[in-house]
């Protein structure tokens, strides 16, 4: 993560419309999950516009994963990460690259961190690519 903070590109805050695209769900999913779930609470700037920091594209990669790929109803899903945050200590937002011999794992299943790596990744080769036509 260190490595990022140095990069100039790197940002602290996402828009919403960044994190729907990150998380694969439209915004106003998103707006619905922060009244469902009390641990997400984005900041807003002075716009009123929520901006979200990794910790929060995490969790929300999380309640996605929850609600949809292990079809847990919402007030599972509550249980599942309050139970979560008091079993586990505070997640470790360092980039760790898998072993060279693992395959690659599938997108649905990487870590957060590494899923914003990526999409950063691919923002900045579709800018090259349109500066190069």
């Amino acid at each position: 993560m260190t490595a990022l903070k140095t990069d100039p590109d790197f940002r602290l805050y996402r828009s919403i419309s960044e994190v729907s695209e990150m998380v694969g769900v439209k915004p106003h999913v998103l707006r619905y999950w922060e009244t469902q779930f009390s641990m997400l609470r984005p900041r807003k700037n002075r716009a009123g516009n929520r901006m979200y920091r990794p910790e929060e594209v995490q969790l929300l990669m999380r309640i996605k994963d929850l609600l949809y790929a292990r079809r847990f109803t919402i007030e599972g899903a509550k249980k599942r990460l309050l139970e979560d945050r008091k079993a586990a200590p505070p997640p470790d937002l360092g980039f760790t690259a898998p072993a060279p011999r693992e395959p690659a794992p599938a997108v649905s299943r990487m870590e957060p961190m590494t899923r914003i790596v990526l999409h950063e990744i691919k923002s900045e080769l579709r800018a090259l690519l349109v500066r190069l036509r």
